[in-house]
């Protein structure tokens, strides 16, 4: 063996060769398989760990906060109010302009640097601070500016609304800017209105409706005409200004009348102006605007009120015939309502109703043949919630039991007023209307006397009054009054309270009283005359008579005079006291001249002039110590109640 030419390697060379290879083969195996590579792959990411080598807290932005989210390693998240790696950059987010109305519609949202805040607009305040943030349980509320007195200034209204408020000017005036609603900032104040005093002067009223009229004249579409008269007539009016507005009504009811049948017009716009049509009637009449009716005199009220209600009620059947279909409509307002029904009459009920805030009311035609009714009919009902006072009848229509009652007392209209109006009333011929009213104020069916009446006129003159005939009482209670009527118009409950009628016999009984207390003066002042100048009739009785005699005429004189002067508080207490001093010092003389009776009949001898100066000090003393006790006790028992 040593001459051969083969060369022997150490064995553990030989063993290195051994693993090169089989490693070469693992690895040249490994990356054959890449499901081998991915599994290394992540082994040496697991050992490679970078926290290792550097501390990544170190590269946070400064904006940014190193730390662990959900049990992971430490790393670097932007802080609240900021979005970016963490690392390089961390932007502010606008919270305001990423989302639409971030702090509610009545706040203001302003970003701040990584943050934000909201504040409230102008006319809400804060529940808490100034400065907030949503959901922090800060809201922002209504500020009521009209709580703080005269902000609109002298003679004017104001009125709140959400987040802001509006100013008026009060009956009888107007504002300088010519707009009824205006703000005082702008400087705008109410001054006297010119036509304060117009509806006294025929001219003056002639004037303003016709210039009324032609400014109306301009608005040839019955809607927009509705509608500006709404608008004109909302807030505080003066009494010229019902009249005039009145016309407008009567004339936009002619505009209508032109237009009957127009079968072009959709049902909405028909709705709208029916809708206007009653926004407008209910502006004239509602609670605020019965001074303005009040200040009108009698007959041009009465008058200008009838115009009013035939308006309606011609505007309504009017616009009723424009539909072309069946129909219903209810149309309510503060002080009104409506109610509106289109038929065919074939197809009509045999009763047709309507209940309106407690009211009731029932047609019933006669009965006809059906062939014999064609055609649409067309009903309205209205129903006034405030124009009772301004009706209130100046006469007696006959409602007062003069069979019970010496006199007529005061005749009021105790219900709300109803209306119902058919067209045509030849297809729809009116057999009875029966309805139910309730009273504004509870009744003594015992002593209070009720009818059930009309509003009649004649559509020539439309000249108004109140009217019983054809109407008859069904039922009566305390709080409601059930009629049936023939004919159809505007009805209501008219009321004669017995105790109203008390006043005539009153005014009677005081006439009697004062003449009997004349008369009683009268012999009185003779008996004091005789007792007093006659010296032969002088003696213990007559000196007690002469004091009874002068304590009931002072009585009955102070009485006389002064019963009625109540309108100083002081005066009636004045009265009231010597009244109680007088009446009891005539007791006190009666009580005396019965002491001295007796002692008469016993016989019993006693100094008179001891006992005279006790009978006076008894007959005069005395009262006075119970009226200053009274007095001091309950000195405001001395008067009258209506001070």
């Amino acid at each position: 063996m040593k001459g051969s030419g083969v060369r022997h390697q150490p064995a553990h060379h030989r063993s290195l060769l051994k693993v090169k290879s089989r490693a070469s083969a693992s690895m040249e195996s490994l990356l054959k398989s890449p499901m081998k590579l991915v599994l290394l792959t992540a082994w040496l990411s697991s050992l490679m760990d970078p926290c290792r080598f550097s501390d990544i807290c170190g590269f946070c932005n400064k904006r940014a906060t190193c730390t662990q989210l959900n049990g992971s390693n430490e790393a670097c998240f932007c802080n609240h109010g900021y979005t970016g790696d963490g690392t390089t950059f961390c932007n502010d987010d606008d919270e305001c302009q990423n989302t639409t109305d971030y702090c509610g519609g009545k706040a203001k949202c302003t970003n701040t640097e990584g943050s934000y805040y909201c504040t409230c607009v102008p006319g809400y305040k804060s529940t808490g601070l100034a400065k907030f943030q949503t959901n922090d349980g800060t809201e922002c509320i209504d500020i009521d500016e009209c709580e703080s007195g005269q902000v609109c200034g002298p003679n004017s209204h104001c009125y709140n609304t959400n987040g802001s408020f509006y100013c008026t000017c009060q009956r009888d005036y107007i504002p300088t800017s010519g707009t009824k609603h205006f703000h005082p900032e702008r400087g705008v104040r109410c001054k006297e209105h010119p036509q304060k005093y117009c509806h006294d002067n025929i001219g003056c009223i002639a004037q303003t409706v016709n210039k009324t009229l032609e400014y109306m004249s301009n608005l040839t579409e019955p809607e927009s005409l509705l509608k500006e008269i709404a608008n004109k007539t909302s807030g505080e009016l003066t009494s010229v200004e019902v009249i005039a507005y009145v016309e407008a009504l009567c004339q936009s009811a002619s505009t209508l009348a032109a237009r009957e049948n127009d079968y072009t017009v959709k049902p909405s716009v028909i709705n709208s102006t029916l809708s206007k049509l009653v926004n407008a009637v209910n502006n004239l009449v509602e609670k605020d605007e019965l001074v303005a009716w009040s200040r009108i005199k009698e007959e041009r009220r009465e008058h200008t009120m009838t115009k009013l209600l035939h308006a309606v009620e011609e505007s309504a059947l009017t616009l009723a015939r424009n539909y072309k279909t069946p129909t219903e409509l209810e149309i309510k307002a503060t002080q009104m309502e409506m109610k509106l029904f289109t038929f065919v009459a074939r197809h009509t009920k045999a009763k047709l109703s309507a209940s309106m805030e407690g009211d009731h009311i029932n047609l019933t035609p006669k009965p006809r043949p059906g062939e014999s009714r064609n055609g649409s009919v067309s009903v309205v009902f209205v129903r006034y919630d405030s124009i009772s006072d301004i009706l209130k009848p100046s006469s007696d229509p006959g409602v007062t039991d003069y069979s019970r009652y010496a006199g007529t007392g005061e005749i009021t209209v105790n219900s709300q007023v109803i209306a119902a109006a058919v067209k045509p009333a030849d297809i729809y011929q009116l057999d009875h209307v029966t309805f139910t009213l309730r009273h504004n104020e509870p009744i003594d069916t015992k002593a209070d006397v009720t009818k059930c009446a009309f509003w009649e006129y004649e559509p020539d003159s439309l000249q108004g009054r109140w009217a019983i005939h054809g109407c008859k009482t069904v039922h009566v209670n305390s709080n409601a009054t059930s009629c049936s009527c023939n004919h159809l118009t505007h009805f209501a409950i008219l009321m004669s309270s017995g105790r109203a009628n008390l006043e005539a016999h009153n005014t009677i009984l005081t006439r009697i009283t004062q003449l009997g207390m004349i008369i009683s003066l009268i012999c009185l002042s003779m008996c004091i005359f005789t007792f007093w100048f006659f010296s032969e009739i002088q003696s213990t009785r007559t000196t007690i008579h002469k004091n009874l005699c002068c304590s009931l005429f002072m009585a009955e004189f102070i009485f006389l005079v002064g019963i009625n002067m109540n309108t100083h508080k002081l005066f009636c207490s004045v009265i009231a006291g010597l009244l109680h001093y007088f009446f009891l010092a005539a007791f006190a003389w009666m009580c005396i001249e019965g002491i001295h009776l007796y002692l008469i009949v016993v016989g019993v001898i006693y100094n008179k002039g001891f006992l005279h100066r006790n009978f006076y000090i008894f007959g005069y003393g005395s009262p006075a110590v119970v009226v200053a006790i009274s007095a001091t006790l309950g000195s405001k028992y001395y008067g009258t109640d209506k001070m």
